[in-house]
């Protein structure tokens, strides 16, 4: 069996991660969380990883011994050294600041290797400069499986992601594209109203569905990019909820595979987050937070009720170090208790 073929069959998915029904105080509305925390490394980065050493073997960019090599930080490249000690492959992650232990620590416990660069702008062309494969997931974001799994699991009326590269939205998006005879439709508020959802149906609610909405934190360019119809849109910021967010629009984002994109306060992320964390006892990122908030915004303008889907990115301990630490969203500015209210008033976590 040639190295490829086997590494192919390495790549194969894993079991599906589990769908948790969450409360919503809203008639007729059923949320339910997708749990990606359930993957081997812990995040939705797995999916993205897998799709990446994928689409890198079948192009012919990876071979037996080629070492592999990102710019990126946190679930990424814990995800991407998981796959390439897998593929028996070198790794080599390029991240942004000064040397971090704590970012450092699980990447290397799987065999890569930490290389820090400052600037942080400067990590990608370190990493172009380093000899192997440059796996670029923001240039090359690949459409992963989340989208095939989850609809075989459930057919929501709403799906409710962060975004980074893009390519989670965009395998969504393209799915309902390619599933749906009717399409999308060209109306990304049908089935939506102004105000809390009430008694009356909505015919239309199903049209083209199941729709998808994208979660957006401060700072990041893809709400007013999508908005304004303005696919370089940039910010220049950095957003402060790791994992989703970009100062730029990334060429993995595909607007039009998107119904909606919902701008979301970041100190309502980390309450969200919070929240999860009392309902569920997951201590997940803000990244959770973000689609959580949304996917209730959603839930309360929803006039006919339906199910909707919020994608849980992550969950691992050093969250409670920051989103779950009250000093810590002291010191970021983030004031979480009008947020928490509001939470506890849409979703009560006694149920």
């Amino acid at each position: 069996m040639s190295w490829d073929v086997r590494a192919l069959d390495l790549l194969q998915a894993g079991p599906p991660t589990p769908l948790i029904e969450f409360p919503v105080a809203v008639p007729g509305v059923r949320l339910l969380l997708k749990d990606e925390s359930a993957q081997p490394t812990g995040s939705l980065r797995h999916r993205h990883a897998r799709a990446l050493f994928r689409q890198a073997v079948l192009d012919g960019l990876l071979g037996e011994g080629t070492t592999v090599v990102e710019a990126t930080g946190g679930n990424a490249a814990v995800a991407q050294a998981w796959y390439a000690r897998r593929l028996g492959l070198p790794y080599i992650v390029v991240m942004p600041g000064a040397r971090s232990e704590e970012r450092a620590r699980p990447v290397e416990e799987l065999g890569g290797e930490c290389r820090f660069v400052t600037p942080p702008v400067a990590i990608y062309d370190a990493a172009r400069k380093v000899e192997g494969h440059f796996l670029d997931q923001f240039g090359r974001a690949a459409e992963h499986d989340l989208a095939g799994e989850l609809f075989a699991q459930v057919r929501p009326d709403w799906v409710v992601v962060g975004a980074s590269t893009g390519a989670t939205s965009a395998a969504l998006g393209r799915w309902r594209r390619e599933h749906q005879a009717d399409g999308p439709s060209t109306d990304p508020t049908v089935g939506l109203t102004d105000e809390p959802a009430g008694g009356h149906a909505d015919a239309d609610r199903h049209a083209g569905g199941p729709r998808v909405a994208v979660a957006d934190p401060e700072n990041s360019a893809y709400f007013p990019g999508w908005t304004l119809d303005v696919p370089d849109y940039a910010t220049g910021m950095p957003s402060r909820i790791e994992g989703v967010g970009r100062p730029r629009m990334e060429p993995g984002f595909r607007a039009d595979l998107v119904d909606l994109v919902v701008p979301v306060p970041d100190a309502a992320s980390v309450a969200a987050a919070r929240h999860i964390r009392e309902v569920t006892g997951l201590p997940v990122g803000g990244s959770s937070g973000t689609a959580l908030w949304a996917a209730l915004e959603l839930a309360e303008r929803m006039p006919g009720g339906g199910t909707v889907v919020s994608v849980l990115g992550d969950a691992h301990e050093r969250h409670l170090a920051t989103y779950h630490d009250d000093g810590w969203a002291a010191a970021k500015g983030l004031d979480v208790r009008a947020h928490q209210e509001r939470l506890r008033r849409l979703s009560p976590a006694d149920g």
